[in-house]
């Protein structure tokens, strides 16, 4: 079920563009990203388990710029700065009206969120949440999973008291009693159930146990850098790497939780127990992803404040061509 915006918003996504170009200027690790030769500069963001496949594959053609964040990542691609970048579908939803060229080409990692609560704090289901303080960090996926969440209580935003914050410092608020519950993806839910222990309670939505929303994190790209020979032989074989890694990481994940845990600065234990949520694909499944970006669009709409798009316009953020070369 799409999850509808508050109250219906117009607005101009010039303030949009200068905050990405803002958050450009004032982060130093995003100067000089780019090459005219060489491998393509590709924004990861290096603190998501979803970003194993390129983080521990290292495709050759490719140099991998690590960020703190999908945001980050995205912003890179938006201000033109990257070739490519990592991100979740919410951050394609959003970084597409801001570059229209952006294309989905390739879904990296599917992850379900877990929404997790302190049994102290009086919670033991979803519409236990009301007046509750709910961590979650705006205009990114965590916004999207928790309005999804709370829709099927009956509930909304304004019925739950917002504690804003970065995924890292949702656990510790949690174990802290500074926040009531959190939606977040992985590893934080698992830092936060081991920190709490046998006060830690998973919430589930009852009409669809036990995940109501589960991620795409996705390998985007341009219009121009497709229509570049050079740079799209470059993505067609990183993408039969990433093929290759996926599988390896589906067979034999044991054997890369050491390399993914140095690449993602998470114990082994925690990608351990968060394994479960995890599924590395390395396809492009049109259809499936364009019904989840249907139904996040109002949300997208409602967070820019602007017309939500048709169907057919998000048909067009997608490009299966590069995974069809690749075999995949």
């Amino acid at each position: 079920m799409p999850v509808a915006p508050d109250t219906p918003m117009k607005g101009d996504m010039a303030m949009q563009r200068r905050h990405l170009l803002g958050l450009l200027a004032a982060a130093p690790w995003m100067a000089a990203a780019r090459a005219a030769d060489g491998p393509m500069p590709v924004a990861v963001n290096q603190t998501t388990i979803e970003s194993g496949p390129l983080l521990i594959g290292n495709p050759k053609g490719l140099r991998v710029v690590r960020l703190p964040n999908g945001r980050a990542a995205s912003a890179q691609l938006v201000a033109g700065q990257v070739d490519a970048a990592t991100g979740s579908e919410t951050q394609a939803t959003l970084s597409a009206v801001l570059q229209p060229q952006l294309r989905i080409i390739l879904t990296l990692a599917e992850c379900h969120y877990r929404m997790v609560g302190r049994r102290s704090a009086g919670i033991g289901r979803i519409a236990d949440l009301r007046g509750k303080r709910v961590a979650y960090t705006p205009a990114t996926s965590s916004e999207y999973f928790l309005r999804v969440m709370l829709r099927s209580a009956g509930l909304d935003l304004a019925d739950v008291t917002p504690v804003r914050l970065e995924p890292e410092a949702m656990p510790p608020a949690l174990a802290n009693r500074q926040a009531d519950a959190m939606a977040m993806w992985e590893p934080h839910p698992q830092n936060a159930i081991d920190l709490l222990g046998e006060d830690a309670i998973v919430m589930v939505d009852p009409a669809k146990p036990p995940h109501a929303y589960f991620e795409r994190f996705n390998l985007n790209t341009t219009t121009t850098v497709l229509d570049d020979p050079r740079r799209r032989g470059a993505l067609v074989r990183a993408v039969r790497t990433v093929a290759e890694v996926s599988h390896e990481l589906t067979a034999n994940p044991r054997k890369h939780w050491p390399a993914l845990s140095r690449a993602v600065n998470a114990p082994v234990e925690v990608i351990a127990k968060a394994w479960p949520q995890f599924r590395f694909p390395a396809r492009l499944d049109t259809e499936s992803l364009l019904t989840v970006l249907t139904d996040m669009e109002p949300w997208a709409a409602s967070v820019q404040k602007r017309e939500a798009r048709p169907r057919a316009v998000l048909a067009g953020m997608m490009d299966p061509s590069v995974a069809r070369e690749a075999g995949r």
